[in-house]
């Protein structure tokens, strides 16, 4: 048993590269095989299919990022620089959360909008209790901040290519992005 999970795990890490790189469309289970010292079957075997061990692999990550980063609805822009360094340290998973936008796979990864839903109410809780600003419906905050937080990682089409200087400087980065998510949340707009 053992051994079956070593080369799960193997397979596991040669799908990143393979996913990350081409996506669930373009990857190939052989390749995935080859960089994992196993046979292509087992592949089959042990996740039935190239779809499922991508969702596998992405539910895997998404896993690690909920239980590392914790959301702090009362801290929003800690939240956002948390993210923030997580997402420039693993551009791989940002990739693979690209793709999975991209494909539209037909398998669902429930856990990703739970997880976003979980967010949304402790944020609507922290908003009725005076904690966090009100200034903008609780949702529409977290999906900015999301954006934001990931903006200069390789797979946003936005930050990378448009403002490539600014990932040479990732502190002040970091801390612009905490800027930017503490003005979003604060409780009312500043008048002038």
């Amino acid at each position: 048993m053992k051994n079956a999970e070593a080369t799960k795990e193997r397979i596991l890490d040669a799908a990143l590269d393979e996913f990350s790189t081409y996506g669930i469309a373009g990857a190939r289970v052989d390749r995935i095989a080859q960089a994992a010292g196993c046979n292509k079957n087992l592949i089959y075997i042990y996740f039935e299919s190239k779809e499922t061990l991508f969702i596998t692999l992405l539910k895997k990550h998404l896993t690690r990022v909920y239980d590392e980063i914790p959301f702090t609805p009362e801290d929003l822009p800690g939240y956002a620089m948390r993210l923030f360094d997580l997402a420039m340290a693993h551009p791989d998973l940002m990739r693979l959360v690209a793709w999975f936008g991209l494909e539209r796979t037909t398998k669902s990864l429930p856990e990703r909008g739970s997880s976003f839903h979980e967010k949304v109410e402790a944020l609507t809780q922290a908003q009725e209790r005076g904690a966090a600003g009100q200034r903008f419906p609780p949702a529409f905050l977290l999906t900015a901040i999301l954006a934001l937080a990931t903006a200069w990682t390789s797979a946003n089409p936005f930050g990378p290519s448009l403002d490539p200087d600014a990932a040479n400087d990732p502190d002040t980065l970091r801390k612009n992005v905490a800027d930017v998510v503490k003005l979003l949340s604060q409780a009312k707009a500043r008048r002038g």
